[in-house]
């Protein structure tokens, strides 16, 4: 297994502080980023409203308790967790102090809520004139619609991705969990490393006002096009298409049924040459020479007998070795991978060490996933579990705001740290 060489620089963000104020999974997905590259996130939670993904299970009796969560640990890996009510004097004062010592300041709530706690972009910038702040919701800070509220799937059918999901005919399928929550966090997350480039250059921070629905509408571009310039709408041109292929033209392209019940695989042909190729692979030379399917436009008008011939004959064969002899052909194929195949058997992902194990105090011993980039300088790193509530309390308030003990235990008491 390759092994990344030492780094020979700190980590890309590293001396990068951020004030993590998100919740979910749109903003942690995008200050999950910037820890695995090395800032210093400090995730501030309030006792009172925690986070609904810091709890496990649900249970008859009520919910696993909270640091029992593995869908928190993994939005929140690298952090650390400090406990502050804000809408307490003394909890706003202390964050305002936070603020003079970072870079970075992400919230993912909706659009007035740190502007009702005295906290909007002009009264952080009085605070910290060259910080970051990261608003990221579900419209934006503007606009007659800003006060609206979204949730991933509500993001995606409000930028048009819903009306594009599914089958041809059928009502659309969504996109299943929250994608434009992903999608959202890695837009922001690429913002915050433009502003912070452009404040090494200027000493200038700013405001980055991401709306998650504009973020989905980025991805409808093509269909946005072909009705503003032809007049063509998404579903009267025969989409969605499923599985395939409408730009550029191809036949055979789609999943196919393979031998273990519910497994597929996706097969590609782009060119006549691919074709050949697949009809010599399957001992299927007539294929090639039936009028039906000798030439791309032919193929195309017969799809679906193409596919039914095809789906006969993949049906009989191992998936992951008829991926391998087609890719040895130099025909696109992949199997059509499930959580297990991608954690245990894919060699490729082994290769490449996708994953790691860690030990979390609660949870246990895990695996983690990595990132599909890789920097030969400054590397990403996933060492550290997602944080224990609170446990940065005496680091943040101690070490970096200068407060003694008795100070932080007065402060508990009144309710200030949350």
């Amino acid at each position: 297994m390759p092994h990344s060489p030492p780094p020979t620089s700190p980590p890309p963000l590293a001396g990068v502080r951020v004030i993590d104020f998100t919740w979910i999974v749109a903003g942690p997905t995008c200050t999950r980023l910037l820890a695995d590259f090395g800032a210093e996130v400090i995730r501030v939670e309030n006792q009172q409203t925690l986070d609904s993904i810091r709890f496990g299970r649900p249970h008859p009796n009520g919910f696993d308790p909270p640091d029992s969560s593995g869908m928190f640990n993994w939005l929140n890996r690298n952090k650390r967790s400090i406990t502050l009510n804000a809408r307490h004097p003394d909890g706003l004062d202390l964050l305002k102090r936070l603020i003079t010592v970072s870079d970075v300041l992400v919230e993912n709530y909706s659009s007035r809520v740190l502007e009702s706690w005295g906290l909007g972009y002009e009264q952080q910038r009085a605070i910290r004139e060259d910080l970051i702040y990261v608003s990221l919701c579900g419209f934006g800070h503007s606009g007659p619609q800003r006060d609206y509220g979204t949730w991933g799937p509500t993001a995606q059918a409000l930028s048009g991705l819903t009306a594009m999901s599914g089958f041809a005919g059928e009502e659309p399928a969504g996109w299943g969990y929250s994608y434009l929550d992903h999608m959202a966090g890695f837009t922001a997350a690429a913002a915050i490393a433009a502003a912070l480039h452009h404040r090494r250059r200027s000493g200038e921070g700013q405001h980055i006002d991401l709306s998650q629905v504009e973020s989905g509408m980025v991805l409808t571009g093509p269909a946005t096009l072909d009705f503003t310039v032809n007049g063509r709408r998404y579903a009267e041109t025969g989409n969605p298409p499923g599985n395939r292929s409408v730009w550029p033209r191809a036949a055979p392209h789609n999943t196919y049924p393979t031998v273990g019940g519910d497994n597929w695989i996706m097969i590609t042909c782009t060119t006549d040459a691919h074709w050949a190729e697949l009809c010599s692979l399957s001992n299927h030379p007539d294929w090639r020479d039936d009028p039906r399917f000798a030439t791309l436009p032919a193929r195309l008008r017969h799809e679906d007998e193409l596919d039914d011939l095809l789906a006969v004959w993949t049906s009989a064969q191992d998936g992951r070795a008829l991926m391998l002899r087609l890719q040895e052909a130099g025909i696109p194929a992949g199997i059509v991978q499930n959580g297990v195949d991608l954690v245990e058997r894919d060699p490729q992902l082994k290769h490449r060490e996708w994953t790691a194990r860690r030990n979390h105090e609660v949870i246990g011993e895990h695996e983690t996933d990595g990132l599909p980039v890789r920097l030969s300088r400054t590397p990403a790193h996933r060492d550290q579990p997602g944080p224990r509530l609170g446990e940065a309390n005496e680091y943040v308030y101690g070490e970096l705001l200068g407060l003694d003990p008795e100070q932080i235990t007065e402060l508990m008491i009144s309710g200030a740290l949350g």
